[in-house]
């Protein structure tokens, strides 16, 4: 391998954005920061790195098997770069915005790392841009930052946007209310995830109504009418008319939004307190984001949603070619500022005594800018 490839050789999971893409990963994030701020959710910007005790804090945790660790060289502490922000904008809230007036909304936009990547993901490197609204505990904040965040997606031409939603603490207040613990309810945990219904057998007088929750999922209304038909004790009741209604907010704003349930999924809302949601597009394996209620902190209500900016990319349309007007070395400056102002971009020549026509072609012009006006390249 020559020492060009050596250089070049980035580690896995880790890559070079290009043109187009680097600016165009830029303007839909930019987009997605003024549709959120259009609509109430300040900016903030945390560090890459910080104290490992604050980044795995409450909801942090679930991301300490992702963080990469280092020691820092002054203080003799270990910090963590982040791989996941929304823990770090929980701090921000509950610390240093602790005096302001609740709800708190909050929008956010950055780079993440990861340790490795996953099987859908193998990208250990990705953009995140999300929202938190933190300070109620609402359904109708449940309904607002998922019907925010499936709304920006729509605007940015995301084709068939659609919401999954999961109820992680349904099962645990049902386990405890049937009397379900230890290694058993675990077992059962897992058999719920992979929708065994053979294996919720363990739970004895209890399987029916475990196979029943297992049947509900599906399109929102058909399984919230199937989970309001299965009588539950009162806790997990309460979860099951939250969820509901939550259904009902959402379809109220969004009524084409393809919306469909899973009520005893858990996998990847392990954090979560409430209603958790994942977004997909038509045609795309990769979920686009993740959203749903924690304990900003541990202790404050608080909901929120992350689009993954690698996802959202790959589910939009390749960014179309913006056109290109060669300037020749001489041409008076406003000429040039004209034409940025029509919305061309220019580039300049720098060597009057090359060939014009020839410039502009080498350099990927389609026009190029004489004293008469455009020209086409031949």
């Amino acid at each position: 391998m020559t020492d060009i490839a050596n250089r070049a050789l980035l580690p896995a999971g880790l890559r070079d954005m290009l043109p187009p893409d680097a600016d165009h990963e830029a303007n839909v994030v930019s987009l997605l920061m003024t549709h959120f701020s259009a609509q109430g959710y300040e900016r903030v910007k945390p560090p890459l790195i910080e104290f490992e005790e604050s980044l795995l804090d409450g909801a942090g945790a679930a991301t300490s098997h992702h963080t990469f660790r280092v020691m820092d060289p002054v203080s003799q502490r270990m910090m963590g770069l982040r791989a996941d922000m929304t823990p770090q904008v929980a701090r921000i809230a509950t610390v240093r915005l602790a005096q302001v007036e609740r709800p708190l909304r909050l929008s956010y936009a950055g780079q993440v790392l990861r340790v490795k990547g996953s099987q859908l993901r193998p990208e250990r490197q990705f953009g995140q841009a999300g929202i938190e609204l933190i300070g109620s505990d609402s359904p109708v904040a449940d309904a607002e930052v998922l019907v925010l965040t499936a709304d920006a997606l729509a605007d940015l031409g995301v084709p068939g946007v659609s919401v999954d939603l999961a109820l992680p603490t349904l099962m645990p207040v049902l386990f405890s209310e049937l009397g379900l613990t230890g290694e058993l309810a675990e077992r059962l945990r897992a058999a719920l995830d992979h929708k065994d219904s053979a294996l919720v057998a363990e739970a004895g007088a209890a399987a029916p109504l475990l196979r029943a929750l297992i049947s509900a999922a599906g399109p929102a209304e058909r399984a919230v009418a199937a989970l309001r038909a299965l009588t539950l004790p009162p806790a997990a009741a309460a979860e099951r008319d939250r969820l509901a209604r939550v259904v009902e907010l959402v379809r109220a704003d969004l009524p084409d939004l393809t919306l469909t349930v899973d009520p005893v999924e858990n996998r990847g809302f392990e954090y979560h307190t409430g209603v958790g949601f994942t977004l997909f597009a038509r045609n795309m394996g990769a979920e686009l984001g993740r959203g749903g209620r924690y304990l900003a902190g541990g202790v404050e209500p608080a909901t929120g949603a992350t689009l993954f900016m690698d996802s959202v990319l790959a589910a939009l349309p390749r960014p179309k070619a913006r056109n290109r007007v060669f300037i020749p070395a001489g041409t008076p400056r406003a000429w040039a500022q004209a034409m940025r102002a029509k919305g061309f971009v220019t580039v300049g020549g720098l060597d009057a005594g090359r060939d014009r026509m020839e410039e502009a072609r080498r350099l990927g012009c389609g026009q190029l800018l004489g004293p008469d006006g455009i020209i086409d390249v031949q």
